[in-house]
């Protein structure tokens, strides 16, 4: 890290966002991809699609997201329990692994949290989109924006002081950029 430069609030030391979810950039983490909540409904879409094991939807998300992206079993498994909790999904053993399928009451919670699924599907396609960019410069503007949004989002607002210090870090880190 730079001099001058702080880590981002909400980071811990081994590059895990707020809520556990890692951005492929080499071994460590970048952001945080979801909003809360919005994970399970991207999960709730892939099974009432094709029901299927956990490593199936972690395999179809970093599919998606053209290998940028790529859910710890540590997200993905409590989502799917939170579901199968919330009766959106039914679970069958087969040899030893779990295959989730979709319930009428998922179909009902998917319907009713459409524009939040349609939110998810849009960042990922922009996301995925930007594949002349490096992955990882991509990750680290993700983490960027979800750092600032979050701090923005804050209670309390953010003093005179506290506007002139990110706008401050903000400039020097495009400056910073031009000059490379």
């Amino acid at each position: 890290m730079k001099r001058g430069m702080r880590p981002m609030r909400g980071h811990g030391t081994d590059g895990r966002a707020d809520g556990g979810e890692r951005m492929r950039r080499g071994r460590g983490g970048g952001g945080r991809m979801f909003e809360h909540g919005a994970l399970r409904w991207l999960l709730l879409s892939l099974i009432a699609q094709k029901p299927s094991h956990g490593y199936e939807l972690i395999k179809t998300i970093e599919e998606r997201m053209g290998g940028t992206y790529v859910p710890s079993p540590g997200v993905i498994y409590p989502s799917l329990t939170l579901l199968e909790d919330m009766g959106a999904l039914d679970v069958v053993v087969e040899g030893g692994k779990k295959r989730y399928a979709i319930t009428d009451e998922g179909q009902r919670l998917l319907a009713e949290n459409a524009d939040a699924l349609a939110h998810v599907e849009m960042k990922m396609k922009a996301l995925r989109g930007r594949a002349d960019r490096p992955a990882r410069i991509a990750q680290a503007i993700e983490a960027f924006r979800s750092a600032t949004h979050q701090r923005l989002t804050q209670e309390p607002p953010l003093s005179a002081e506290q506007v002139d210090a990110i706008a401050d870090l903000i400039e020097a880190a495009a400056e910073e950029v031009r000059r490379i």
